[in-house]
């Protein structure tokens, strides 16, 4: 390629050049996100650990168990390899299995003690337990498997490894949700621990059908422990009365936490289980409401009250027209509320449900054997065969647990992408309490948004704070893990997993506005930029600030503003770019040309394009000289983002001193730079009348913005070139990177 040609596009390559390797460079200094990569196949299947306590992170893999430092997981970790036998892999084998499915994978990672924990894998299909011996305070190093311990995992972790389960530990006891069997026909919710074994009816489709386990948690009633309740959340076949084909619904089911079942009937048998429907929908017209019944993960939100947690689900449509996922939110006054009202009933199994109006034995079926409930059982083995009776054949309740407002929270219809995982922190900022949402999806991406009700106009307004690219690759999002004491998100795929700050306040940048529109509640403005939010009493000496979550006010919260005043030079005939990157992508754009004190839009069309990154002008002519403003709307508020000054250089002196002294360089049919590239040789002493003709050319009043142009574009210096170079493995530039790194919605091309 010619010198002249390079030269007339290095103005417009300059600009994406530098915009490219300064947000990378500024990424790459943030160190907001760190991976760790376990070996291939490793993270398949697996599960994980948060144990802030002790400060770490314990992976279950494929055939090995990871222990990483929570503060930084890229630190030196420990690990067990924990395999199945020859024996086992060959009977898996016999059994027409494939070799990928004859491993050990750790399916289950529960807390059992203080000092161990309890670890359970398939084992090729024949599932195994093991106690992890992890040590506290100065062993907190420690990580060692018991094998004089080792034990049938049956009835703790399923066969297959795909197969969905849910577990919590409780008092030493385990909790869990699974198929029990080889080929998965018996599904059940078990408790096994060194006192007793129980579990759901065998065979019994009132109770459990064709179940996906998704998640469980111990949540207490009040303050008697005795009264303690475990919660499972599952979806589950029902059968179609009007077309008898099998719906999906997602269920609630709670059981007694010490219950011991019944002394001659429901013997090792749950007698307080109990399940209703979790209803997930938007109201449409003529009554017909769309339902997104497939539960995809469930969320406990604690509280200072740890009775009243909030509970949010991840839900998808079930229908193969219309795909979409929504959010919904649930209040645990509403769900006991669902378990305390009326039991259902039917006559025939293909009639409907109805409310059962007859009698109700005593104490009520479903309760705790506790001092709260009367204190007149000490167990539910104590309880009359009339009870236990009515619990098995009416395990349904009639009501059905309603979201917040009676709608979702967040709603996504496009299509595009399929969400797969969530996680959810509980914000204090200036003008209240929020839930920051962390959405994972299939390509790699972390939705990071809020909801905002309006109770005046009964609407829910979303807000996506950021899109956080997790892994260079598109991959599911199988974990998110969130650790509120360390400000941490542990984000899992089949990769690895990535480590990343919550928030990263300073991507918003340094002025009042940018900072009070981008509405994270996790950062406010200080007077200087934008800086972490701390709550009022947290710090005695603390600067002003100006947040406004709920409605994004700059003008309200922001005495002034800043603005960019840009200088750009333009060749005749050849495309450049003014660049204009708002700091929140759900502001819009549009561009204005200075004429006199009147501004007139620019409109786009075959030679002006707005891009996400500014205007392109394609093929500048002399008459595009001139002032160029571009502005920003939000939320009704409207800023100069940035103001720019093109000014149109004459193509045919251009491309006069490009050749302008090629006589005096014998057969070089090429213009020297004015000062060498790495690659080339020195300049000769020509070219200093080159760059002076150029100044001439441009004129002598901006010499000292020209000076440092040409130092970027020509005379990198050796320190600085060694410096990109060492960046460039570091980076893939992918279309659309800068869009994706804006501050409101940065896509952090790093990781896997």
């Amino acid at each position: 390629v010619s010198l002249q040609t390079c030269m007339t596009f290095f103005l417009l390559w300059n600009t994406i050049a530098e915009i490219l390797v300064s947000l990378f460079h500024t990424l790459w200094e943030l160190n907001r996100t760190r991976v760790f990569q376990a070996g291939e196949g490793r993270l398949q299947h697996y599960s994980m650990l948060l144990d802030e306590t002790q400060e770490r992170l314990i992976i279950g893999g494929k055939d090995i168990l990871y222990s990483l430092n929570l503060e930084r997981i890229t630190a030196p970790h420990k690990e067990i390899h924990w395999p199945s036998s020859e024996e086992q892999v060959g009977d898996c084998l016999m059994q027409g299995r494939e070799k990928p499915e004859c491993a050990n994978y750790i399916k289950l990672v529960q807390h059992y003690n203080s000092t161990h924990l309890l670890a359970c894998g398939t084992g090729a299909f024949s599932p195994v337990c093991a106690y992890i011996r992890v040590g506290r305070g100065t062993e907190v190093n420690l990580l060692l498997l018991e094998s004089d311990h080792i034990e049938s995992g049956r009835g703790r972790c399923p066969f297959h490894p795909n197969s969905p389960s849910a577990s919590t530990m409780y008092r030493g006891e385990l909790f869990v949700g699974l198929y029990t069997d080889y080929w998965e026909n018996d599904a059940a919710l078990y408790r096994l621990g060194n006192r007793s074994f129980i579990r759901t009816e065998v065979g019994d489709r009132q109770q459990l059908n064709e179940p996906k386990f998704v998640g469980s948690a111990v949540i207490p009633d009040n303050d008697d422990p005795a009264d303690d309740k475990v919660y499972y959340f599952f979806t589950e076949r029902v059968a179609n009365i009007e077309g008898g084909n099998k719906a999906v619904y997602t269920r609630v089911a709670r059981v007694c936490a010490n219950d011991q079942g019944g002394q001659r009937m429901l013997v090792n048998r749950w007698s307080s289980f109990l399940k209703t429907r979790l209803i997930c929908s938007v109201a449409g017209p003529n009554g017909i409401d769309t339902h997104f019944d497939e539960l995809k993960d469930v969320f406990v939100l604690r509280k200072k009250d740890e009775k009243n947690p909030e509970i949010f689900g991840l839900f998808s449509t079930t229908s193969a027209v219309f795909k979409g996922y929504a959010v919904c939110m649930y209040n645990m006054e509403d769900i006991r509320a669902a378990f305390n009202g009326p039991f259902a009933y039917r006559e025939r199994t293909d009639h409907h449900w109805k409310v059962y109006d007859g009698r109700v034995p005593y104490p009520r079926p479903g309760s705790c054997a506790s001092k709260i409930n009367g204190g007149q059982f000490s167990s539910s083995k104590e309880y009359p065969d009339e009870v236990l009776r009515f619990v098995r054949s009416h395990p349904f309740m009639f009501q059905a647990v309603q979201p917040v407002h009676r709608r979702p929270i967040l709603l996504d219809t496009e299509g595009g992408r399929k969400l797969t995982q969530l996680a959810v922190d509980r914000v204090e900022a200036e003008d209240g309490h929020y839930n920051v949402l962390f959405i994972g999806t299939d390509n790699s991406v972390v939705l990071k948004m809020i909801t905002i009700y309006n109770k005046e106009a009964d609407t829910v307004e979303e807000v996506l704070l950021e899109e956080l690219q997790v892994f260079k690759v598109p991959v599911p999002i199988t974990e998110i893990l969130i650790s509120t004491k360390r400000h941490q998100l542990y984000v899992g795929s089949e990769l690895g997993v990535t480590q990343i700050r919550v928030h990263q306040c300073g991507l918003y940048g340094s002025a009042c506005a940018d900072c009070c529109l981008a509405r994270d509640p996790y950062c406010a403005w200080d007077g200087f930029t934008c800086s972490r939010y701390y709550p009022a009493g947290l710090y005695t000496k603390r600067r002003f600030r100006r947040q406004d979550v709920r409605h994004g006010n700059a003008v309200q919260q922001c005495n002034g503003l800043q603005l960019s005043e840009k200088l750009v030079y333009g060749v005749e005939n050849n495309s450049t770019l003014l660049e204009c990157r708002p700091r929140s992508l759900q502001a819009s754009v549009t561009w204005y040309i200075q004429q006199g004190v009147d501004m007139e839009e620019v409109k786009g069309d075959d030679r002006v394009i707005q891009t996400p990154h500014g205007l392109l002008l394609l093929k500048i002519a002399k008459g595009d000289a001139g002032v160029y403003v571009c502005q920003s709307t939000e939320h009704g508020f409207v800023q100069t983002v940035v103001r720019v000054t093109l000014e149109v250089l004459d193509e045919g002196k251009v491309e006069g001193l490009l050749h302008k002294g090629e006589e005096d360089e014998g057969d070089s049919p090429h213009r020297p730079p004015p000062c060498p590239f790495p690659s080339l040789p020195s300049a000769p002493s020509s070219s200093k009348l080159w760059y002076k003709d150029f100044m001439q050319l441009i004129g002598y009043s901006n010499f000292q913005q020209v000076a440092q142009y040409c130092e970027k574009v020509w005379c990198v210096s050796d320190r600085k070139r060694k410096k990109l170079k060492g960046m460039a493995p570091k980076w893939r530039y992918t279309p659309g990177a800068e869009q994706r790194a804006r501050a409101r919605a940065p896509r952090h091309t790093q990781g896997q």
